[in-house]
């Protein structure tokens, strides 16, 4: 007869029973095809219910460690040779996640260019009734599987949403939502083929290249000038394809003028297979003035692919983007990849969906205009009366959450940034953002230098006691504006050359 000792209280018993038969299976205490004690007898033996051995049984049936023959009992099953198990309370993966994983960013007392969203401005009242009042009125739809391009009611706020915002003319059908664009990035290349190639500006987004690295894909890279994209060098690239952000370009924050848009439509239309990627991340954000027109808006070849975000606008925790795709890549879309499920819940497609049809999305983002202007003007305001004054120069269009600062030294842009993190004070310089390579082949240092030092040249670099202009990111959708005085002053401290 089995007999176990049942002490672990926290514990049921019938998991108990379990383990320990299980463990006698393994080890080869309990040989293969001998009977194991009737339930009847197994309680009595142990003073517990039937009930209790039927469902330590059972679970140990279902896991193919016992089997049974009716009328006759329960038998151990034949397991093979599993060997000695070790186990161990002690869990030790041994994955190298500095490796595996991204570092986490490095913690300031003061980042300046830290580009969250302040917490106290999300409108969570409104988010949170109109969330409630979805699960209560829409049950149906919040179980339904959504098309692949997401709910329609959410497509056609979309599209209602940049008629009336940005001026576009759109099919609710032509817009595909997915989770972020980094994931609507890969649909792209999986409809486009992998064949094609990206061309990049430079400086840009890392990210973006990271994602095109890891899809396979070849790209390229375009210097960017006071006006946008270099097309010289966006023909010379060789790409059928063109990534670009026109309307606010990361890092440099230039709106690329009229003339240089119909270069780029130009460059397209001379061959079937080229497309813009217009990434539209930050455009709510126009302080001054109607919002720029978008490529989308003025090509009338079919040649631009719409991309923008509620990351930006609303929080980098919603991860709703959408696609706006010319209409017969949409159609192409459907055709070829509606076997994939749209990866953003109902539940937030639902509540988006009702944000927008109520009027809170457009009266969200006015109020956070205005915010981020006043915002803007004194933070700029602080820095003018701060010690920084006179050596320091701001680089902006009115546009987006962010603008260059110069600062006047001759210490190198790296050094100051270093000498910044050790203060606690967190600010990227502009030459970080630029690319190691032109093709995917590696460069020397001095390459990206002189790309960088072409693009600052435009801005008409200023000498200050034979020094020289260091560009900066400064972010203020975050900022803490008590402590920016005292950021002021320790900058003001780092870029002396001493």
């Amino acid at each position: 007869m089995l007999t176990y000792l049942l002490e672990d209280e926290s514990t049921p018993l019938y998991r108990q029973i379990y383990e320990n038969i299980k463990n006698d299976i393994v080890k080869g205490n309990l040989t293969p095809n001998s009977k194991l004690p009737s339930k009847r007898s197994f309680a009595r033996n142990h003073s517990i219910s039937t009930i209790t051995i039927q469902n330590a049984y059972d679970q140990l049936i279902s896991e193919g460690y016992v089997y049974s023959i009716p009328k006759k009992g329960y038998y151990v099953s034949d397991i093979g040779n599993p060997g000695k198990v070790k186990r161990s309370i002690n869990i030790e993966s041994h994955i190298s996640l500095d490796i595996k994983l991204p570092k986490a960013p490095p913690l300031y007392e003061i980042d300046l260019s830290n580009n969250t969203i302040c917490p106290d401005n999300f409108p969570f009242s409104t988010w949170a009734k109109l969330m409630r009042s979805t699960m209560t009125d829409n049950k149906n739809g919040l179980m339904t599987l959504a098309p692949t391009g997401g709910i329609y009611e959410l497509r056609k706020g979309i599209a209602e949403h940049l008629k009336s915002f940005r001026g576009m003319l759109v099919d609710p059908d032509q817009v595909i939502i997915g989770a972020g664009t980094e994931y609507l990035y890969g649909l792209l290349i999986q409809l486009l083929g992998h064949g094609q190639s990206y061309c990049l500006e430079n400086p840009g987004y890392k990210k973006i290249a990271d994602i095109y690295r890891e899809n396979g894909v070849i790209y390229t890279f375009a210097n960017v000038d006071c006006d946008g994209i270099v097309i010289d060098d966006l023909k010379k690239s060789g790409a059928d394809l063109v990534h670009i952000s026109p309307n606010h370009h990361f890092p440099t924050g230039i709106t690329m003028p009229a003339s240089r848009r119909y270069q780029v439509l130009a460059w397209a239309n001379e061959a079937p297979a080229r497309y813009i990627i217009e990434d539209d991340y930050d455009s709510e954000f126009r302080s001054s003035g109607r919002p720029i027109p978008t490529l989308f808006s003025i090509d009338g070849m079919e040649k631009v692919i719409y991309m923008n975000t509620f990351s930006k606008s609303l929080s980098p925790t919603i991860r709703i983007s959408y696609m706006i795709l010319p209409v017969h890549l949409a159609n192409l879309f459907y055709e070829k990849l509606s076997f994939y499920s749209c990866t953003v819940s109902n539940f937030e497609q639902y509540t988006l969906s009702a944000f927008i049809e109520g009027g809170y999305f457009e009266k969200y983002i006015n109020r956070m205009r205005m915010h981020y202007q006043r915002q803007r003007k004194k933070v700029i305001e602080i820095i003018e009366s701060s010690s920084l004054k006179g050596l320091f120069r701001i680089i902006e269009n009115d546009s987006g959450l962010h603008f260059l600062i110069g600062l006047t030294t001759n210490l190198s842009d790296l050094e100051i940034s270093k000498r910044l993190s050790q203060r606690g004070i967190g600010l990227q310089a502009l030459s970080e953002y630029y690319f190691d390579s032109v093709s995917q082949g590696a460069t020397d240092h001095r390459g990206r230098q002189s790309c960088h030092q072409n693009f600052i040249c435009e801005f008409s670099t200023e000498l200050y006691d034979k020094r020289e202009m260091r560009y900066f990111i400064l972010n203020y959708s975050n900022i803490d504006l008590d402590k920016l005085p005292k950021a002021c002053e320790i900058i003001h401290e780092c870029i002396n050359d001493k």
